[in-house]
């Protein structure tokens, strides 16, 4: 498996200079959180270069926007800018041989769901949601490139929060190009052992977020990394693994720590 890191966690000007200090940490991959209202073609270029010019593989791909997270709201508007955007993202990402990641709907949940959990789309909502999912995803047919469904906490999304219910939902478009993106600190909400949760999609996993129960740094909280990983492992898995957690403040001290702690992990599994 290999190490990856969320742009916005580390320090720098640029994406290049986040890059090379990853590199320096330990990192072979990055995830590229990019805003969107400042997205221009010398971004691209510096994208598509990233590579070639730090070693850094920019493995998964996404736009920052006010219109993300809204793909099956009320308003046909805002449907169909989150949807524009998700296939924007997707093209960058068929450039690059990235992945990307849509949810069906992402915010806090209002009210809380403290007893009403695993909710389920009705037979409309899942025929709406497959067929916006099928349309974005048609954006990276032919490529190396994905459009996956991550399992998101039932605090964030009112669907979908287990990651064995997106890969049965993503099963449903029998495509290549789809399928599940685990993340620990979501899984460490909703699945009642991680461990079964990653060999029950064992098929789908096309990419893995990492952070502790308490979403920080990897080893700073009560997941069980080497159990987690070893299940990982087990799959076949050997893909990027990419932190999307908190730095606490001190990414040039809790970043190169977590490559470490992860290593160790994975030399002993």
């Amino acid at each position: 498996m290999i190490l990856s890191c969320t742009n916005i966690m580390v320090p720098g000007k640029t994406l290049t200079e986040k890059a090379h200090l990853l590199r320096r940490w330990g990192y072979s991959g990055v995830t590229v959180f990019a805003d969107r209202a400042g997205w221009n073609d010398e971004k691209l270029e510096e994208l598509l270069t990233l590579e070639n010019n730090t070693g850094v593989v920019p493995c998964e791909f996404l736009f920052m926007s006010p219109a993300a997270g809204k793909l099956m709201s009320e308003n046909a508007d805002e449907r169909a800018a989150t949807k524009a955007l998700y296939i924007e993202a997707a093209e960058v990402c068929a450039r690059i041989g990235a992945i990307t990641e849509i949810e069906y709907l992402l915010g806090p949940q209002d009210p809380l769901p403290l007893f009403d959990v695993y909710k389920q789309m009705t037979l409309e909502q899942e025929e709406g949601f497959l067929a916006a999912y099928r349309e974005i995803a048609q954006t990276v047919v032919g490529t190396e490139a994905a459009v996956l469904l991550e399992g998101i906490n039932r605090y964030e999304s009112p669907y979908m929060n287990s990651i064995v219910d997106c890969a049965r939902v993503a099963a449903k478009l029998d495509m290549k190009e789809v399928g599940v993106l685990p993340d620990f600190f979501h899984m460490s909400i909703e699945e009642t052992d991680i461990a079964d949760a990653i060999d029950a999609v064992a098929g789908s996993i096309r990419h893995v977020h990492l952070g502790d129960n308490n979403r920080c740094t990897p080893g700073r909280g009560s997941i069980d990394w080497e159990r987690g990983l070893k299940a990982l492992k087990a799959t076949g898995y050997d893909k990027f693994i990419s932190l999307e957690c908190s730095t606490m403040g001190q990414p040039d001290v809790t970043l190169p720590e977590a490559a470490d702690y992860l290593n160790s992990v994975l030399a002993r599994i």
